[in-house]
């Protein structure tokens, strides 16, 4: 899976796009799309991964994501069973719909508040986790009623955090989007090789150092923990196949089979053998 701009692409006259139960834990998934993002996980504890922020939830979590806000997959990592939805509201609609009917002017303004990133705990976590697990069997146009309800229930809620002090907001976007998709793309086809640092800015015409400051500033890791990660999914992915241990190795970049190792398991928490057997 490569890693990248989230490209959504609902129905073009759609408004909402509903992820039900998706399964990623596996995969190091860090990414951005224009769409604003409603995500709820019950049944696990994990890292809450959102532009600048990283924290930790214990056993579950609620979480509204404004546009083109970078972000990691909430189920990344975590081993037990678990439960999420995702519900992207298309950034068209927010324009479009809630600035013209009065009675959603509150619901336009809390997506404004989502360029902070927000977290909602207590009643309205409960209440509005319990309406997403009910939307994917229900028909197009009483999902879309039940969506403005638990918009409107956001709203109205002070049981929340903001998770930035400061909205996260972008003039230049589409070129944000296509920049960091220039690096992504880059370590996706060059991953199995070394990558120097000097190949890799100058692939979005900066230097080393300018580089590592704006990677850091966008992503929220340097790009040696960045690249890490990726190759690591990629190699549990190999394992899985049947690949040894020695092969995967160096199928993903790594130059010694010691560094891979103490890598895989200060990711994973396990060393590769272990996860290869007890994943049989």
């Amino acid at each position: 899976m490569k890693i990248q701009l989230e490209n959504i692409q609902p129905n073009e006259k759609s408004s909402f796009h509903l992820l039900h139960n998706p399964k990623l834990n596996d995969l190091f998934f860090w990414h951005f799309h224009p769409e604003f993002e409603l995500v709820y996980i019950e049944g696990a504890d994990g890292k809450r991964h959102v532009g600048h922020h990283i924290s930790n939830f214990k056993g579950s979590d609620l979480v509204l994501i404004g546009s083109n806000i970078p972000h990691l997959n909430f189920d990344h990592g975590i081993k037990t069973e678990y439960h999420k939805e995702v519900l992207h509201i298309s950034a068209s609609f927010k324009e479009k719909v809630f600035t013209e009917i009065e009675e959603l002017e509150d619901v336009y303004e809390l997506l404004d508040k989502s360029q902070h990133g927000i977290a909602f705990y207590g009643e309205t976590k409960k209440t509005v986790g319990a309406i997403m697990m009910q939307l994917q069997g229900m028909g197009k146009f009483e999902q879309f009623l039940k969506i403005l309800q638990l918009l409107k229930l956001l709203a109205k809620s002070d049981e929340f955090e903001l998770l930035h002090s400061n909205p996260i907001i972008s003039n230049k976007a589409n070129k944000q989007q296509e920049r960091l998709q220039k690096v992504y793309s880059f370590i996706d086809k060059h991953y199995s090789k070394k990558i120097a640092l000097e190949d890799i800015a100058d692939s979005i015409n900066l230097g080393k150092e300018a580089f590592c400051r704006y990677f850091k500033k966008n992503t929220g890791s340097t790009f040696t923990h960045f690249l890490n990660q990726y190759r690591i999914t990629q190699a549990k992915r190999l394992l899985l196949t049947g690949r040894n241990i020695s092969e995967t190795c160096y199928e993903c970049g790594f130059e010694s089979l010691s560094y891979f190792n103490r890598t895989f398991k200060k990711i994973t928490g396990e060393n590769p053998s272990d996860y290869k057997n007890r994943n049989k």
